[in-house]
């Protein structure tokens, strides 16, 4: 059976314009409303699963209790660890950095943020829970509470893109896309 998985990006948060990564940022007024606009007329949805960081978990507690919906958290789902590049901004890098900024954009599969988590590794990591999501509730429909990051790299799966366009996905704050997920993992995207 298929698995329909939602996908929603957190909203704005407080220490927005930079690599957030494992930093666990609270959202702003405006996230808050992002997020709830997002979801406003969508749905049903069977369950949520959520990221633990606050940008997405808080959320996902309050959607669950005015839903009714049992919440999950999955920390697999968590955002890329960026290492010593976490919470700077692109902008900042290119003072200090700019080559590797530079090697990253260009393939972030084979070049990794100083200290920081390899993309083969989060695509790994990523793609097991999702994996563990499809066989533990296909036939139902899941609203995944995460990060850029993560969306990009299911998003990239989904459309067939080669590693070196995965940070060429736009997914704004508070963006909402459909996935279906195959017995065999298959990710399609669903529009």
């Amino acid at each position: 059976m298929t698995l329909h998985l939602d996908l929603l990006r957190h909203g704005e948060t407080e220490l927005s314009g930079g690599l957030r990564g494992s930093l666990d940022d609270a959202l702003t007024e405006t996230g808050w409303a992002q997020m709830r606009a997002a979801v406003l007329s969508q749905g049903p949805w069977d369950r949520l699963v959520s990221s633990p960081l606050q940008r997405c978990a808080r959320f996902a507690h309050e959607l669950g209790e005015r839903l009714a919906l049992p919440v999950t958290l999955e920390k697999d789902l968590q955002e890329l660890h960026f290492g010593a590049w976490e919470g700077q901004s692109a902008a900042e890098l290119m003072k200090t950095d700019a080559q590797a900024l530079g090697l990253f954009w260009a393939d972030p599969y084979a070049f990794t943020p100083p200290d920081g988590e390899p993309v083969a590794d989060f695509s790994a990591r990523v793609l097991a829970a999702v994996a563990r999501l499809q066989a533990a509730y296909a036939g139902e429909r899941v609203l995944l509470i995460s990060h850029g990051g993560v969306m990009r790299l299911l998003l990239a799966q989904a459309r067939g893109l080669p590693r070196e366009q995965l940070l060429g996905v736009e997914v704004g704050h508070g963006a909402l896309f459909s996935l279906s997920v195959d017995a065999d993992g298959v990710l399609r995207e669903v529009i």
